[in-house]
């Protein structure tokens, strides 16, 4: 079996003044940072794609964000967009709320709040993990049979099932601080797999670092 890698993408800068946890709510959009880093992005694999680099296959969760992030890239490789339901953001309890000290110390979230290693606010992290490595396994295959050895897939998703999956492959405890997941907005996290379809390492980039500075990056779950 050939060899290949997929690429978990982490969508744009969110227009989210409010600064609420949007979780799966709909119709979050790209700012214009945001926008302008799906152009870096596509940016970057299209100059990739012209020094050798086989990309050929393109997914994105259902969410607008994932979804607008995808688009620049789509068009520059001239890729159709597959939806992929299994990378979509984590479900939690703070969903649409501004999650702060005061928020927290109401008495209706504290049943959600009994243990931190699952989350008991939301999706087991062991769960997104699963998930998200069976979309890439299904993605890692498809790019394969599409561009052959060493064909490459992107995979459009949400910092905490792309953070969750990290570090999950690199057999570290799944609870973690928020604050310290390594997994910027518009980065990459990519899975190399090997010719048996095994998982040889992790690679993080941030092709769209120069916009970082000043963006907003509230998580999305």
């Amino acid at each position: 079996m050939p060899q290949a890698t997929v690429h978990l993408l982490r969508h744009g800068e969110v227009h989210n003044p409010a600064g609420v946890l949007y979780g799966r709510l709909p119709e979050f959009h790209l700012s214009e940072r945001g926008q302008r880093m799906a152009e870096v992005l596509a940016e970057y694999f299209t100059a990739r794609a012209r020094t050798g680099a086989k990309i050929a296959y393109l997914v994105a969760s259902p969410l607008t964000r994932a979804q607008e992030t995808a688009m620049p890239t789509a068009h520059a490789l001239n890729l159709e967009i597959h939806t992929e339901e299994r990378i979509i953001e984590a479900g939690n309890h703070f969903e649409g709320l501004k999650v702060n000290r005061y928020e927290l110390l109401k008495p209706r979230h504290w049943a959600h709040l009994r243990n931190p290693l699952r989350p008991s606010w939301g999706e087991p992290y062991r769960d997104q993990a699963a998930r998200v490595l069976a979309a890439a396994n299904d993605a890692r295959l498809r790019a394969i049979e599409l561009g052959g050895d060493r064909a490459e897939a992107i995979m459009v998703s949400h910092q905490l099932p792309i953070w969750a999956t990290r570090l999950s492959v690199e057999g570290r405890p799944l609870w973690h601080d928020p604050r310290k997941r390594e997994c910027t907005l518009t980065s990459l996290t990519s899975l190399v797999f090997d010719d048996d379809g095994r998982i040889l390492r992790v690679e993080y980039t941030e092709p769209a670092a120069a916009l970082l500075p000043g963006a907003a990056s509230t998580p999305g779950a």
